[in-house]
């Protein structure tokens, strides 16, 4: 009997769908920005008839990630699977959007060696702590000083800021429409297919 093998890589399903597949990774505090800007490239991108999919903690840590805390370990953990869904996404010739906190090097380094640093498009959402307390309409930071809720990050759990994103956001000095065309500017030459 023969042997079944899938001859169809992820560059003929690039193909297929007209797009060069990437994960275009969203970092920063709570508050910053990040799921929001996610939100309107991802708009953006499928206007245009890009294919992609966003990831973030609310759908990831209702569903496949829900017996998961906050420790360092669990927030390891955490990326690790979603570095893995992303991949898989990636080889379906898919754009995967995510907005995850992603504070420390080691954990964004973790992601990148799953994912591959060339398959990556790494994004920090930067904006001050007051700023990201200032927006915070579900209270968490409040919550986190009053000790409520532990390992918050940024009040008892540190946040390291990327050393060396492809794109840095500063979500204080810039208004969502212009964050968002920024990384569009970024995004659009690295993910076009128009040769094709």
């Amino acid at each position: 009997m023969e042997k079944f093998t899938t001859a169809f890589s992820r560059s003929d399903r690039e193909r297929l769908l007209n797009q060069r597949s990437r994960v275009i990774w969203l970092s920063g505090l709570s508050g910053s920005g990040k799921t929001t800007i996610a939100c309107k490239i991802g708009l953006e991108l499928n206007k245009l008839g890009y294919i992609t999919r966003l990831l973030d903690a609310e759908n990831i840590r209702s569903g496949i990630n829900n017996d998961l805390g906050y420790s360092d370990d669990e927030r390891l953990e955490n990326i690790r699977r979603v570095s893995e869904i992303s991949r898989l996404f990636l080889d379906c010739g898919i754009i995967c959007i995510n907005s995850f906190i992603t504070p420390t090097e080691k954990i964004r380094n973790l992601a990148r060696n799953i994912i591959g640093r060339e398959n990556m498009i790494e994004i920090f959402v930067n904006a001050p702590i007051e700023v990201c307390e200032k927006r915070d309409v579900k209270g968490l930071y409040r919550q986190a000083r009053d000790g409520k809720i532990k390992d918050f990050t940024g009040i008892d759990s540190p946040f390291e800021p990327p050393a060396d994103p492809d794109i840095e956001i500063r979500t204080d000095k810039l208004s969502i429409a212009e964050s968002v065309e920024r990384c569009l500017d970024y995004i659009f030459p690295v993910i076009s297919r128009k040769h094709h």
